[in-house]
């Protein structure tokens, strides 16, 4: 490769200068949707890329005369190859994307004159989650306004309250007596009772317990499912609460969930491909068709993925809906946010091993299907992996002069500034600010050791792997210290400072090429990332009793004779927050009337733009609070994403 060692800095950065110049004048004015701007835009950013990945792997690797450098040089960089390789797969699925809203508004007519509408049956799966979470989500699911579905609890907790909260709900209880192959085994235990029911389903949908469907959901998702071929209706995953990475931080407001980017952007760009398929809950699944692969398949933790490779295989297709047609509980904490990744990466891993995998040959499987699962067995395996690496190979040049990136910084900036600057440029572009570089290190770190601990479970021993349950509805009133996954942030932030300390304060007069320079920035960063991680292992206490939702509506309060008329801010279950100041002391009784909800409530607070009200706790008020909160007209979305108000509150958090 040619050196640009004889160049200046200010020559070595002009390319990238000028590629930010041109995606700040170009990518506001053109469609993100449209398949050609699209591609374009990702082949110049693999072209940028692979250009630095070739100056890598021919000019970066340590002479052989050095075993050790040359070692750890060699393997750093193939990791970097084989992540690069499954990165630009992942860009050039993203090259088309696919929105079907227009074709749901063209089919319903079409579903609504059929002489009979499909039977569903909405099996909601439960293990061990609260009854306020179940009873949320009963009443949610009774509220869908479709005519012609039941809905059945399945108990694998074989709970007597459960059953009585289900006949006091008109809802149908099924269980079983044993837990065998979890929650694929539970839905095939109900699916067998429902097999034998004089009237059985058409199709079936699929609710975890923490999910309450809009009352839309099933008109929508059915309006997609007209032609006898499509197997799976899978709609995206929201979230009424934010994860331990916006809570711990403080960017709930400003921040988006993690999954945003997956289900807003990589899911719509899959269904485009042909290629979408099924996330568990908040499904739609022809029943005749699961009836035909034996129901959900138990050979992988993430019997959804599966089934539609399975479906696949008989020639149903999956399609994908992205509409807020649900709303859920993402994981409240960190253990629970990175169990629940540790066990997407297994039954992934499980999926590659099995007789469903890629490589395997004449299991029928199209061959889009065989690159994305390469593609997202690269991203759970190398991504992650090259991520710690990440960290420890500059650590590694500062405290014991191992150099496995044998560069001087004007080549560097040379070959990566202009990437950088495009990938950067058009992912928040395409995303609509949903991938930020920091904000996705910082994701990546946070559940690597626990991804690659189930990365090399799921290759070495596939079978007999437990399927560990996501925890929800855990108590969160106490501040709580993640001290296993501190421990580890603790130790590389520990060790990359340590680095910095040995190399340019303890012993400054120690040899050092002039790749230390690059060590030196890249631990800066590497610092910053892992401050964050520490402060996300911090859980924060979370006072609030409800799930709170903006909202804007006009609300009355009535005491005796007098009537108040505010708007409100933000509503939940157990109280909603008014504009305005309070009209009656603090603990006076009102009526609280919105929508069509009327409730007795109390004035409890003041704040600095209104105050709050709390509601009487009564199971006919809970009922109607539901059905307003998730009726659509709520909101705990994210909308225009700010990358300065995401660093602001970054900022406020580390060092208030």
């Amino acid at each position: 490769m040619t050196s640009a060692s004889g160049m200046s800095y200010f020559d070595a950065l002009l390319p990238a200068f000028i590629i930010g110049l041109l995606a700040a004048a170009i990518l506001p004015w053109v469609n993100r949707n449209n398949t050609v701007v699209r591609t374009c835009a990702i082949v110049i950013c693999l072209g940028l890329g692979w250009r630095y990945m070739t100056w890598r792997m021919f000019s970066t690797i340590p002479s052989a005369s050095d075993p050790v450098d040359f070692i750890v040089g060699f393997l750093f960089t193939a990791v970097e190859a084989i992540t690069m390789l499954g990165a630009t797969a992942s860009q050039l699925f993203l090259t088309r994307t696919r929105n079907r809203t227009a074709e749901v508004n063209r089919n319903l007519p079409k579903l609504l004159a059929q002489p009979r509408l499909p039977k569903v049956d909405v099996l909601i799966c439960t293990y061990n989650e609260d009854e306020s979470i179940l009873e949320r989500t009963i009443i949610g699911t009774l509220a869908i306004n479709y005519p012609n579905f039941r809905v059945w609890i399945c108990d694998d907790g074989r709970r007597p309250w459960l059953q009585s909260l289900c006949e006091r709900h008109g809802v149908g209880y099924l269980t079983r007596s044993n837990n065998a192959h979890a929650k694929a085994g539970n839905i095939n235990a109900a699916l067998k009772k429902l097999a034998a029911l004089d009237e059985k389903p058409d199709f079936i949908s699929i609710l975890d317990a923490d999910f309450v469907p809009l009352p839309e959901f099933l008109m929508r998702g059915l309006s997609l499912a007209l032609d006898p071929k499509v197997g799976v209706v899978q709609t995206p995953q929201h979230f009424f609460n934010p994860d331990p990475i916006q809570s711990n931080l403080a960017l709930t407001r400003v921040w988006p969930d993690e999954q945003r980017f997956f289900f807003d952007i990589v899911m719509a760009s899959k269904d485009a491909w042909g290629a979408a398929f099924c996330c568990g809950t908040s499904s739609i699944i022809r029943f005749d068709a699961l009836q035909s692969i034996g129901g959900f398949p138990t050979d992988s933790v993430t019997e959804d993925y599966l089934v539609s490779l399975r479906l696949r295989e008989k020639g149903f297709g999956t399609v994908y809906l992205n509409e807020v047609l649900s709303l859920g509980l993402a994981p409240e904490g960190l253990a629970e946010y990175t169990t629940q990744r540790a066990r997407w990466c297994l039954g992934f891993v499980q999926i590659c091993r099995g007789r469903s995998g890629p490589l395997k040959i004449g299991n029928g499987l199209p061959f889009v299907d065989r690159v994305m699962l390469c593609e997202t067995f690269l991203h759970w395996s190398a991504t992650h992996l090259f991520r710690v690496l990440g960290v420890i190979v500059p650590a590694l040049y500062l405290l014991f002069g191992i150099e496995a990136v044998h560069a001087n910084v004007i080549d560097a900036i040379w070959y990566l500034a202009p990437f950088l600057a495009a990938q950067i440029a058009i992912f928040l572009w395409l995303t609509q600010g949903r991938v930020l570089p920091l904000m996705q290190d910082l994701y990546q770190m946070l559940c690597s050791t626990e991804v690659l601990k189930s990365v090399v479970a799921g290759l070495f021993r596939p079978n007999g792997q437990k399927f560990k349950v996501t925890a929800k509805g855990g108590d969160r009133s106490k501040q709580f210290i993640q001290w296993p996954l501190l421990r580890i942030f603790g130790t590389l932030l520990a060790m990359t400072a340590a680095g910095i300390v040995t190399a340019f304060l303890i012993d400054p007069t120690r040899p050092l090429a002039e790749s230390s320079a690059i060590a030196l920035f890249w631990s800066w960063y590497n610092i910053v990332v892992l401050t964050l991680c520490c402060y996300v292992c911090s859980e924060q206490q979370q006072r609030r009793n409800g799930e709170r939702f903006d909202v804007r509506v006009p609300v009355k309060l009535g005491a005796g004779e007098q009537s108040f008329e505010f708007y409100a801010s933000d509503v939940s279950v157990s109280g909603m927050h008014l504009l305005g100041s309070p009209p009656l002391p603090l603990g006076s009784a009102v009526r609280v009337r919105f929508a069509d909800v009327s409730i007795e409530a109390y004035i409890r607070r003041k704040t600095e733009h209104g105050f709050g009200v709390e509601f009487e706790n009564s199971a006919g008020s809970k009922a109607h609070l539901l059905r307003f909160i998730f009726s659509g007209r709520t909101s705990t979305s994210v909308g225009n994403i700010k990358p300065h108000l995401v660093v602001s509150a970054l900022a406020a958090r580390v060092f208030r």
